[in-house]
């Protein structure tokens, strides 16, 4: 019998890339499909556009999220109560529409004995979600990358997000967002830090 797998790296993909020119053969394909004449004037750089944004779109392939957080070490300094970051922009795509994921994250943790820059947190987020992506993957991978590099006593992620596929096709619910939280150590097990947490987080605006 095969051995089970444990988990998948989070290492960048080693697929191998199509070029350019075919990557632009495909968008052209995409507009003929959709009815269009991809030779006419206004969407003749488009193939090549939709690459470049693209290839913007999912830098996150490109990049160890991990990376950030090994970074930058600073000692705490006997703080040792929650620190949250809130309202971090998501643009995600949901992996089986290909269409966008648009929100809100908010992350926290109680740090052990070191902390990180807040601009780092910010950049596991959207290196993370700058792939193909359900949101209930995305909110755990970030809780575990910084659960187990910072090695916090607790992390909370949550996520708030409008996803297209749901706003723009038939199902037509403009106002859906889904809400996904991960919660790890000290944050899940713990009534107080996981009240504090929640009340932290849900009090947002935008």
């Amino acid at each position: 019998m095969a051995k089970a797998k444990t988990k998948k790296p989070l290492k960048p993909s080693k697929v191998v890339k199509p070029t350019q020119g075919e990557v632009e053969d495909a968008v052209r394909v995409m507009l003929r499909w959709a009815g269009e004449d991809p030779t006419r004037e206004g969407l003749i750089d488009t193939p090549a556009r939709v690459a470049r944004s693209y290839r913007e779109l999912f830098s996150g392939y490109d990049v160890d999220p991990r990376a950030y957080l090994e970074r930058v070490f600073e000692e705490v300094g006997g703080y040792d109560e929650l620190i949250v970051l809130r309202n971090i922009r998501v643009v995600s795509f949901c992996e089986h529409h290909m269409l966008p994921v648009t929100g809100y994250a908010h992350v926290g943790y109680l740090p052990s004995n070191r902390v990180v820059g807040i601009s780092k947190l910010a950049r596991v987020v959207h290196a993370f979600a700058r792939r193909f992506q359900i949101q209930e993957k995305l909110t755990a991978d970030i809780a575990r990358a910084i659960y187990e590099i910072l090695e916090p006593r607790g992390v909370g992620v949550v996520i708030q997000a409008e996803h297209a596929c749901m706003t723009l096709r038939g199902v037509n619910s403009p106002e859906a967002t889904l809400s996904t939280s991960h919660l790890l150590g000290a944050v899940r097990d713990d009534p107080k830090t996981r009240e504090e947490f929640l009340r932290m987080t849900s009090d947002h605006h935008h």
